[in-house]
């Protein structure tokens, strides 16, 4: 049937849609203009230099003015003929001035004794019709624009949200809908094999549903991945919904904040609604903790726009039946600010605890975004994965970006191996920086190294070593790098204390071969004391203290951070915990101490060595320290290093 509906027609009505206002106002508004310039220039008067009351009385009464015309105390005039008058001494045979408020009795009397025609007309502003449309034109353009601004509020409020009105627009989510299913899939996201087991679980009920809604099963209402930054939670979640072949809808909570109260809420409903007409879909909220916070903490309280967008959340996912296949993913890094309602049984069922990948993981991880990436057979993704312990997914990403980058910088057509080195050092220690070190204070920064490096080389339980430097690279003035053997989920005493004796003996080795100390060793002193009040007051490793615990903060699961709680012991207690510190730091200094004075020669070659050179790497070391003692057993560990 065809369709004889206008063009112009807006929808739902079949009468021509009027032209917009602008258009209507522009023919108005063209001839009030014109009507404007005609005034004024029927207003129009010829004008001159503006000069003094006593010239103009001294130039009558030297027979230079032929005319004058008075309108009010305005005086304008004429001269025989022109000459230079005014403050500037321009030429010119017109002028102006203005007669004193008190008058002047005796100006008429000598304008006749000279010879003056004299004019007499009413004031401009008697006559000046373009004078009182002027002030008139500010009231019609305010008026103007009121009309224009209701009637535009009118047609989106009244026209109603349902038929695309700007209002109805800017309640609903933005860029919600993704058209095409996504193409990323399982395959595309390595390293978190647990997270995407748990998740594929959820594939089998958009496969078979009615096996479940048989046994009377209904799918999880919602999913809370957990993890720290960077490490897939938008990947799985995108992954999902590309293994499922649904739609998926993606935004993020921050969306739902608006400056008007009531929008964060409207959006969701709109949001929901959408994923119930298409389902089985999948709802994806990035950044959950943006509105999902513990409610009446604001200053807003119930009425707080956030509360209201976090209530209509909750309402949502309540609202779902057992036969609709919709479920909602979310992501935070900050489970400890979200509010109990939203993690209880019905609403978020799962969750999903997504980690840091380990030596394997990245291993996968690098495969993956080395896969177009032309790679130099020196490469070796196995050592490029053990010398980025703590890397997230994100971070081996970058820095495969950031190696590919090098390589072009230096015109070749393969990254090799040093690309990746030399961008890792750079993500760990920051860039190079080029300070002039005076000689003195370079070889005290040597020293301080060398007792880093000698320490961790000969005692057991320490990582093994990967390179030694001293050149300034971000905050610091140099570094030693260890990488350990194997990733640690536990770490013990023996390991802790060796782990405090290496952290000092960059200070010790001031001391013992300069004779005193300085400043270099802050950051030294602050990680010591941190590791060593963890181990007295939360791992309980303190004959003194005993398996009580007693911190001053607590640890974010996933930030790594502190966060400062009000002290729960005694002055005593801490009394205690501060000694049994102070005790394993001097106990740590000690061992350190020993090593030192035991291998002193050795030292004092890599010094010199180091000072050379300016980086070491661990076969250099080896060869400076010798090979016997505790670096040959961890000989076979650390070759996979080289």
């Amino acid at each position: 049937m065809a369709d004889n509906t206008p063009r112009d027609a807006p929808p739902g009505n079949g009468g021509p849609r009027q032209s917009p206002l602008w258009q209507r106002m522009l023919l108005p508004v063209l001839f009030l203009a014109v009507m404007l310039f005609l005034f004024g220039r029927m207003g129009e008067r010829a004008v001159g230099v503006d000069i003094a009351y006593s010239d103009f009385k001294a130039m009558v009464t030297s027979n230079q003015v032929a005319r004058v015309t008075m309108r009010g105390d305005v005086v304008e005039g004429t001269l025989h003929s022109a000459r230079p008058i005014g403050p500037g001494g321009q030429q010119s045979e017109h002028f102006k001035t203005r007669t004193p408020s008190a008058g002047d009795e005796s100006l008429l009397p000598l304008l006749e004794a000279h010879g003056v025609t004299v004019n007499v007309e009413p004031p401009a502003s008697e006559t000046g019709w373009g004078q009182v449309l002027l002030a008139l034109l500010p009231w019609v353009v305010f008026i103007g624009l009121y009309f224009w601004f209701m009637r535009r509020f009118s047609r989106n409020v009244i026209g109603g949200i349902g038929r695309g009105g700007d209002l109805g627009k800017f309640l609903k989510p933005r860029d919600t809908v993704e058209v095409k299913r996504p193409d990323v899939t399982f395959d595309d996201v390595a390293g978190q094999d647990n997270a995407k087991r748990e998740v594929a679980e959820l594939m089998e009920y958009f496969a078979h549903p009615d096996r479940y809604q048989r046994l009377g099963a209904e799918v999880p209402h919602g999913v809370l991945l957990l993890g720290p930054p960077g490490t897939g939670k938008t990947l799985l979640a995108r992954a999902l919904a590309g293994e499922a072949g649904v739609p998926f809808y993606s935004i993020s909570a921050s969306e739902f904040i608006e400056v008007f109260v009531g929008v964060g809420a409207s959006r969701v409903r709109e949001l929901f609604k959408q994923a119930k007409e298409h389902a089985p879909s999948i709802i994806f909220i990035d950044e959950l903790d943006s509105v999902g916070r513990v409610r009446g903490t604001g200053l807003g309280g119930g009425h707080d726009e956030r509360e209201q967008t976090l209530n209509q959340i909750l309402a949502e996912m309540d609202g779902f039946s057992g036969h609709e296949a919709v479920i909602v993913l979310a992501a935070t890094n900050r489970p400890d600010v979200l509010d109990p309602a939203l993690l209880r049984p019905g609403r978020f069922d799962r969750h999903i605890v997504l980690d840091l990948p380990d030596r394997k993981a990245r291993t996968a991880i690098l495969k993956l975004h080395t896969a177009k990436v032309p790679l130099d057979e020196d490469v070796d993704l196995e050592q490029v994965s053990a010398g980025t312990p703590g890397f997230s997914g994100a971070d081996l990403k970058n820095l495969v970006n950031e190696a590919a980058m090098r390589a072009a910088r230096h015109n070749r057509s393969e990254v090799r191996k040093e690309d990746f080195d030399t961008m890792r050092d750079r993500v760990l220690m920051g860039t190079e920086r080029s300070l002039v070190i005076q000689p003195e204070e370079r070889h005290r920064l040597a020293v301080h190294e060398s007792g880093h490096t000698a320490v961790a080389y000969f005692l057991p339980k320490a990582d093994p070593l990967y390179k030694v430097s001293i050149i300034p690279r971000g905050k610091a003035l140099g570094g030693t790098q260890q990488l350990p053997e194997a990733e640690r989920y536990t770490l013990p005493e023996d390991y802790l204390r060796d782990r405090l004796a290496v952290i000092l003996a960059g200070r010790t080795a001031e001391r013992m071969l300069l004779g005193n100390v300085s400043s270099g060793a802050d950051d030294d002193i602050r990680q010591a004391t941190a590791l060593a009040r963890a181990m007295v007051a939360r791992w309980g490793m303190s004959s003194e203290v005993g398996p009580v615990d007693l911190r001053d903060s607590e640890e974010h699961p996933f930030l790594g951070r502190e966060i400062a709680q009000p002290r729960r012991h005694s002055e005593a207690s801490a009394t205690i915990v501060d000694n049994a510190v102070r005790g394993l730091l001097q106990e740590a200094e000690a061992r350190s101490e020993q090593v030192i004075g035991a291998h002193r020669q050795k030292i004092e070659r890599l010094i010199a060595l180091l000072e050379e050179q300016e980086t070491l790497h661990r076969q250099q070391i080896e060869e400076c320290l010798g090979r016997a003692g505790p670096a040959a057993k961890k000989a076979k560990n650390i070759a996979s290093l080289k």
